[in-house]
Formats: C-alpha cells, sequence, structure tokens
C-alpha cells in the first residue's frame, strides 16, 4: 500500500508542478498583452503630439507671409474703380484717365516708364491727367517667386502712407532682373523704401512684412485676367489701347499731344491753341519743324527722326526707336502672359 501511496503522491506532485507552470505561463502572457498595449498606446500619443507640434509649426511660421489668395482683400487707402483695384495719381477732374497694368518685376513696364514717367508727371502737374495704376504679378507666374506679389503689397502699402508715386518709381529705377527675384525679400523693399522721404515707417514695415495686401494684389491680377490684356504694360487712354498698336507706335510726345487736345490746350490739328503768349513749341524755328518726321509733333528734329534706339532711351524722348524697343519688350512678356 506504501509504494501505490507514494507514487499517487509523485503523481500528484508532478499534476501541480504543471498546472503551477502553465499557471505562471499564463500570467506572463497577460503581462506581455498588457506591456504591448501601454508601448503602442504611447507611440500612437506621442505621434498625435508630434502632429499637432508640427501644425502649430506651420501655422506661426505662415502667418506672417499671407499667401496672394489668404484672407479677405484689404484695398490701399484710397483706391478708386471696380471692386477699388487701382491705385490713381493726378487729380480726379482731370479730363483724361490712363489705366496702367504694370508688374515691379517685368522689364518691359520699366522700359515704359524710363519713357513716359516725365511726360505722364508733367501733365499730371498741370491737371490734364490722372493715372489708374493695376499692379499685377504675371511674372511671379511666368518666371516663378513672389517678387511681383511683394512688390505690389508694399506699394500698396506706401499708397496708405500718402508715398505711392514716389515709390512706384522707386521700384522700376531699382528693378532687378526679370531672372532674380530680388523683390520677393521683404528686406530688399524696406531698403528702398528708405529712398522715399518719411515712407520707412514702423506701420509701413509691418504692412509689408504681413503682407497687407496680398489678395487685394490677387483680386486685381484675376481682373487682369478677366480683361483678356495680352501682357505688360498694358496702356489705356480713356479706355482705348494707345501702346499696342504696332502701326502707330506711341510716343510721349503722341502721348502729351493727346491728352492736351482733349483738354482744349491745343487744336484738332496738333497745334497749340492760340492764346496771348506763344508756347515753347509753337516757337520753334522753321527750319526745325521741317526736319520733323510729319508726326504732328512740334519740338524739333530730335524728337522726332526716328533714328534713337534701345529699350529704355531717355526718359520723356519721343522718338520711334524708343518707343520700338519698349514695344519690343513688351511683346516678350505679351507671349509668356497670354492665356
Amino acid at each position: 500500500m506504501s509504494e501505490k501511496n507514494d507514487g499517487a503522491n509523485r503523481d500528484a506532485t508532478k499534476r501541480s508542478a504543471r498546472e503551477r507552470l502553465q499557471e505562471e505561463r499564463l500570467r506572463q502572457k497577460t503581462r506581455d498583452k498588457r506591456r504591448r498595449t501601454l508601448v503602442v498606446s504611447a507611440a500612437v500619443v506621442g505621434v498625435l503630439g508630434l502632429a499637432a507640434v508640427v501644425g502649430l509649426i506651420a501655422a506661426n511660421a505662415g502667418s506672417g507671409d499671407k499667401s496672394e489668395k489668404a484672407g479677405p482683400a484689404v484695398a490701399p487707402s484710397g483706391a478708386v474703380g471696380k471692386d477699388a483695384l487701382a491705385i490713381r495719381t493726378g487729380k480726379d477732374a482731370a479730363k483724361s484717365q490712363l489705366t496702367v497694368w504694370e508688374d515691379f518685376r517685368c522689364p518691359a513696364c520699366k522700359a515704359f516708364e524710363t519713357n513716359y514717367r516725365d511726360t505722364i508727371h508733367e501733365l499730371e502737374a498741370k491737371g490734364l491727367l490722372k493715372v489708374d495704376y493695376h499692379i499685377i504679378t504675371l511674372i511671379d507666374g511666368n518666371m516663378s517667386g513672389t517678387g511681383s506679389l511683394k512688390s505690389a503689397n508694399a506699394a500698396a502699402c506706401a499708397q496708405d502712407a500718402g508715398k505711392f508715386p514716389a515709390y512706384h518709381d522707386v521700384l522700376f529705377e531699382n528693378q532687378p532682373e526679370e531672372t532674380v527675384d530680388a523683390y520677393g525679400k521683404n528686406a530688399k523693399l524696406l531698403e528702398l523704401a528708405g529712398k522715399v522721404d518719411g515712407l520707412d515707417t514702423p506701420a509701413f514695415r509691418s504692412c509689408v512684412e504681413d503682407g497687407t495686401h496680398n489678395s487685394w494684389v490677387g483680386k486685381s491680377y484675376d481682373a487682369f485676367k478677366a480683361g483678356k490684356f495680352r501682357g505688360t504694360p498694358t496702356v489705356l487712354l480713356d479706355g482705348k489701347d494707345i501702346f499696342g498698336d504696332q502701326a502707330d507706335p506711341l510716343t510721349p510726345q503722341k502721348l502729351k499731344q493727346k491728352v492736351e487736345a482733349a483738354s482744349g490746350a491745343v487744336g484738332a490739328s496738333g497745334a497749340p491753341k492760340a492764346s496771348g503768349k506763344p508756347s515753347a513749341s509753337a516757337s520753334a524755328s522753321p527750319s526745325a519743324k521741317a526736319k520733323g518726321s510729319g508726326s504732328g509733333s512740334t519740338s524739333g528734329s530730335g524728337s522726332t527722326s526716328g533714328t534713337l534706339s534701345g529699350t529704355s532711351g531717355t526718359a520723356g524722348t519721343s522718338g520711334t526707336g524708343a518707343s520700338t524697343g519698349s514695344t519690343g519688350s513688351r511683346a516678350v512678356s505679351q507671349g509668356a502672359g497670354e492665356d
């Protein structure tokens, strides 16, 4: 009997040991499963936390440089025209209105400004002409970059400060190469503001750095495309395109004659209207008039001989060579800007 009992006790002891081992393995599996669950949960929380941080950084990074389409369109002070998309210079009462679509990165626009700036300013000072400037971003689309957008916004900020005409001219005078996006850097635009007395203020700097008028610039470009204009500069006098006529190229002298004629300052033939005091052009010598090209100009042979060349010319020059250079440059932008 004792041997049988001993065998039964050993079997019971073996079963008990196996059961304890199985129970320990089960407990270990449970602990391993719990550990894996905790590790996976921690990893998910970490990923979500990282995503939140990245999103916050991205949001903060974009807050100082609004895109062209971001936010409502904030028009600059005194903007005029449909949807307030134009910045006007000159007197509102002026009889003639010049509408100019420009891009501060556009070389042909610079050529136009170089050749016509003095004439335009002269006519504005006389109260004969007002100019509505529409600033767009054609070159950013063609050449990439943000210089067109940021310089246009900066010009609108200058309008807020009452300094648009001077800053407009400074931007064209210092225009970088078309392929160099120097105006894409706010620091450059702020540096050039130092050339205009009283413009570089905290308010102007904030406006430039925040991109206050970016969406307004975007709306201006949308209007340009909707108007199906072919390129920049597009120049309209009282609604008529006077700059794109290759058969009758515009010159500063012709622009002056058209504006003066509309105001009654000259007769229909282009001769100065009779007055008690002869004008400077009317007193030109007969020989000087005889050497003209017959375009109706009376300013002497130098301005109408058509022998001048180059794309920029001299400001105020009315020779057809300078006009052709400007028009030729414009054709390049036209080809790139067609829809």
